[in-house]
This record gives C-alpha cells, sequence and structure tokens, in this order.
C-alpha cells in the first residue's frame, strides 16, 4: 500500500469519515476515494454500493479489475430518552452491530439500574453533544414527547447531517414541533428528514414492537444512502 494512501485512510478514519482504498489488481496503482466523491461510471455505481453495504472486494469497471477495501465508521445509535422503548431497543442494537447510548437529563429515568449494559448520560443533551458530537454516521431517535429535552438534540441532528433522525409522537405532536424548529431558523428541507411518526409503520403498538419498528428505519436509513427515494424503496 501506498504510505500516502495510508496516512490518509487512516485520518479518514480517526474522523468518523467513511473512505474506500482503490487500487487496480494490474498495475498496484492505488488511491483513496472519500464518500460523496464523484466517480464516473461503473466504477462509480461500484464505489456507491460499497459505501452502502459496507463490504470490501473485487469489482470488475472498464475491463479493469479493482479491490475496494471499504473502511466505514462503526454505526452509532443516540437515543434521547431512557424509555421503555430504549431499554427494548438497546439489545437490538447491539445485536444489530450499532453502539448505542442514551441521553436524558431526567435522573429518575437515566439509571443504572434500567440500563445496565448501556452507555448512559444523565445531562441535557446541550451539554453532552458539546463533548460527544454527532455525524454523518450517526443515527438520532428522540423519544422523550418533551420538547425541552428533544428539540435541541433534533436540531444538533439535522445540523449534523446524522444518517438518520427520527422522533416519537403523533401528527399533531409534530406539527407542532415543525412549528418549533422552524422558528429556530431550521428550513422546511431540513426539517422533512425528520421521520415522525418515528419507525416503519408496522402496526407497532408495546415499546418493543415501537423498537423494532425504530430499528428497522434506522437500518434502513444506513442501507440506502446516496439511493433515490424509488430505488431506496426497491432495497429495503
Amino acid at each position: 500500500m501506498d504510505p500516502q494512501s495510508l496516512k490518509t485512510l487512516n485520518a479518514e478514519r480517526r474522523a468518523r469519515r467513511a473512505a474506500i482504498l482503490l487500487t487496480d489488481l494490474a498495475s498496484g496503482a492505488s488511491r483513496v476515494i472519500r464518500e460523496g466523491e464523484t466517480v464516473s461510471g461503473d466504477l462509480g455505481a461500484e464505489v456507491a454500493k460499497a459505501f452502502r453495504t459496507g463490504l470490501s472486494g473485487t469489482v470488475e469497471a472498464g475491463g479493469v479489475s479493482y479491490f475496494l477495501n471499504v473502511s466505514v465508521p462503526r454505526p452509532r445509535l443516540v437515543v434521547i430518552g431512557a424509555v421503555h422503548i430504549s431499554q427494548a431497543l438497546a439489545p437490538m442494537a447491539k445485536v444489530a452491530g450499532f453502539d448505542m447510548e442514551i441521553i436524558d437529563p431526567r435522573t429518575a429515568f437515566a439509571t443504572e439500574v434500567r440500563f445496565p449494559d448501556v452507555p448512559l448520560h444523565a445531562d441535557w443533551p446541550e451539554t453532552v453533544l458539546k463533548d460527544r458530537p454527532l455525524d454523518g454516521y450517526t443515527a438520532l431517535a428522540a423519544v422523550t414527547h418533551d420538547p425541552k429535552i428533544d428539540d435541541f438534540a433534533l436540531k444538533s441532528a439535522l445540523e449534523a447531517g446524522c444518517f438518520y433522525v427520527g422522533a416519537l409522537g403523533s401528527r399533531k405532536t409534530h406539527a407542532s414541533r415543525v412549528k418549533r424548529l422552524q422558528d429556530a431558523g431550521m428550513s422546511d428541507s431540513e426539517i422533512a428528514r425528520i421521520h415522525a411518526p418515528i419507525g416503519l409503520d408496522i402496526g407497532a403498538s408495546s415499546p418493543a414492537e415501537i423498537a423494532v419498528a425504530v430499528l428497522a428505519q434506522v437500518i434502513q436509513a444506513l442501507r440506502s444512502r446516496g439511493l433515490s427515494k424509488a430505488d431506496a424503496g426497491r432495497a429495503a
């Protein structure tokens, strides 16, 4: 591997940004491709697919064989609210490969007894996210029903480009939320990225079922990044 390519790849890893080390198998020449960088033709399609799946492997494009060494950050799920849904979601997220953490300033809810195996921050999102910033490989789910807790986190997630942003609540509740976010300076296109009501529509009613619906929607968002809505639906 070219030393400069390795240096670049390691820098992207440290910054929690996705990158691919592209190697021409015939010549041995290599270069680093960052996620979002334009790559044309059939190779571009293969690169985009590799970023979505996170899988390394050999591809053919334009009569040339390449090896794609894919480096993507481990996905992170930040849940705002130490509620029953969060309790059910925690073990599922771990099995699915997500690093999950919970933020809730309400110390009666945010206890190690209720969440023994999950990083737990019994503080306000404003404080926690200052030291643990959100990024493009983070999903945020706001489930407290309390605007004083949820709204800052939702605004931060939209500004950070989180790959998924979801919020618990009815359509009426979300309409009020939209107004508050508009008043806080968020655009309609930014607010439209919020999945509300949260989770895939599977008729979920119990906290455990809602947790399943939320995790499924998070995974769908992760694996359909960069696709059109029509293509994302076919990929789901």
